[in-house]
């Protein structure tokens, strides 16, 4: 009698890890996502900045909660000068953020992870015209980033997420370290 009831437990524990496999490997899903960036650098000079964003992502599930999802983004960074309000520091990368999400609901969830960005175009512009600031900024930024989403029908999402900068973005600076952030608020929809 008793080993028939450890195999039936056996058998109901088998069938309840198969389910919740089953649920986990869900297919992976691809979207588009979009919208604008609220960028700063951490100069004492430098006030916020709005850029866009836009991109591609995979969601990638792996466990019934969890997902990883690799992203390749344009991102409009940079900042703006708090004593000339017509000269802006544009920091122009392609970013891939692979965030860590975990479903606290279907529809929400939160998410972390680290982003790798490179520079595809680094200008000074005023109203005197446009200037190439290469040599006096870097063409990578690690940031680490934190967010949120909630999807609200047919693939359809808002977005939110911060990203503090971790690297010093100037060439050769000997003072304190000059680092990205961005507050990022869009829309995302996942075929």
């Amino acid at each position: 009698m008793k080993k028939l009831i450890l195999g039936i437990a056996i058998a109901i524990s088998s069938l309840t890890f198969a389910q919740e496999k089953t649920k986990s490997s869900s297919p992976v899903s691809f979207g588009v996502k979009a919208g604008l960036n609220v960028a700063s650098i951490n100069s004492d000079d430098a006030k916020a900045k709005a850029g866009l964003y836009a991109g591609v992502f995979a969601n990638i599930p792996v466990a019934s909660s969890f997902s990883v999802q690799p992203e390749v983004l344009y991102n409009g960074m940079g900042a703006k000068s708090e004593d000339f309000s017509d000269v802006r520091l544009n920091l122009d990368y392609i970013s891939v953020p692979v965030m860590l999400q975990y479903n606290v609901l279907p529809e929400f969830y939160l998410e972390a992870g680290p982003q790798f960005s490179f520079a595809i175009s680094r200008k000074m512009k005023g109203d005197g015209g446009s200037v190439d600031v290469d040599q006096f900024y870097k063409g990578f930024d690690f940031g680490v980033g934190i967010g949120a989403g909630y999807y609200i029908a047919q693939g359809f999402g808002v977005t939110a997420r911060f990203v503090a900068g971790a690297t010093d973005i100037v060439e050769n600076n000997p003072s304190d370290a000059i680092r990205n952030s961005v507050f990022q608020v869009g829309i995302a929809y996942k075929f």
